[in-house]
């Protein structure tokens, strides 16, 4: 009797344990599954800084944890799909970190936890009810907040004198993009800025993108965060080069390869943080009770060799507010 006792409540207690933990119970390990919207080989990869804040907290791929991972290379249309697809591997929980990838994840299952690394406004995207209860089936760092848009605005206006014309580039497949457009318009207007929006939906119409900037007479050029545009940096810094555009990008790897300067938050950071995410859900917590955080500092990464090639003097104060100055 005590024994069959002890069954039940065991088996009433069982059916209250979260999804994820159960199903590490039965697996032996868990199985998280992760949306790139980006390139598989890209360098640096940010899932490698996730893979790290793994690390950090004990967990050791093959013995605690499976990495089930797809990609959509840079094409946004096909995140649903691929999102889809692990939704069907029955994976624990989905690392979305990107905004179009955390969407389609979140259109792709009401129930399987999804956690962002990188996500720009998820209350705007619908990804969250709100910042400190999102409430769902999905949480995680936030990269952005509305302030930051203006602050870039201001930034080229300092740098390029009597700048009157900023071309935006953008793409319209990813869904952050437009309401990022809705924070830069009144930007540029208090700053008595004109923009100018520019296109890129895959690597090939960057040469246009960039074209149509120079016929436009854009004085400058902001870049909206973007997997597309960061996994073919090298190629957009090296156009607004020989576009002779001064431009200024969300990540610190466009200055490091010449661009003029970023300005944003650490994403290897991010990613490492959106790690504890994953372990708090694994541990039990619902991703609807545990905050969305949102970055505190941006750093302003500024490439001095690539200013004095646009022949355009960096004030001292700039040069002393920036975090690094790439000389």
């Amino acid at each position: 009797m005590r024994r069959r006792n002890f069954i039940m409540l065991m088996g009433g207690t069982a059916a209250t344990w979260p999804l994820a933990a159960r199903a590490q119970m039965q697996r032996k390990m868990a199985r998280i599954g992760y949306l790139g919207a980006g390139i598989r080989t890209a360098s640096p990869n940010p899932r490698d800084a996730f893979l790290q804040g793994l690390r950090d907290l004990g967990y050791v791929e093959g013995q605690n944890f499976v990495l089930v991972d797809r990609y959509a290379e840079g094409q946004q249309e096909r995140l649903p799909e691929l999102a889809a697809e692990l939704v069907r591997l029955e994976v624990d929980i989905i690392v979305a970190p990107t905004s179009g990838s955390a969407k389609a994840a979140k259109d792709a299952t009401p129930t399987i936890p999804i956690v962002m690394a990188a996500s720009g406004d998820p209350i705007g995207l619908g990804l969250v009810a709100g910042l400190a209860r999102p409430g769902g089936n999905v949480t995680g760092p936030s990269m952005m907040n509305a302030e930051i848009i203006g602050k870039r605005m201001q930034l080229l206006k300092e740098v390029v004198p009597g700048l009157a014309r900023v071309a935006v580039l953008a793409n319209s497949v990813n869904p952050i993009h437009t309401l990022f457009w809705r924070e830069t318009e009144p930007a540029a207007r208090e700053l008595g800025l004109e923009l100018q929006p520019v296109e890129a939906r895959v690597p090939e119409d960057f040469e246009a993108a960039f074209a149509a900037a120079t016929r436009g007479k854009a004085g400058a050029l902001i870049a909206f965060d973007d997997a597309l545009t960061y996994n073919y940096r090298t190629r957009v810094v090296a156009l607004a080069a020989a576009s002779r555009l001064p431009a200024l990008y969300g990540y610190r790897e466009f200055p490091d390869e010449g661009g003029l300067m970023s300005y944003g938050a650490n994403m290897a950071s991010h990613y490492r943080h959106a790690a504890g995410y994953v372990d708090k859900i694994l541990r039990g917590a619902r991703p609807g009770d545990i905050p969305v955080e949102q970055p505190t500092k941006f750093d302003l990464i500024v490439n001095l060799k690539t200013a004095k090639a646009l022949g355009l003097e960096l004030s001292p104060s700039l040069l002393a507010r920036a975090d690094e100055v790439i000389e």
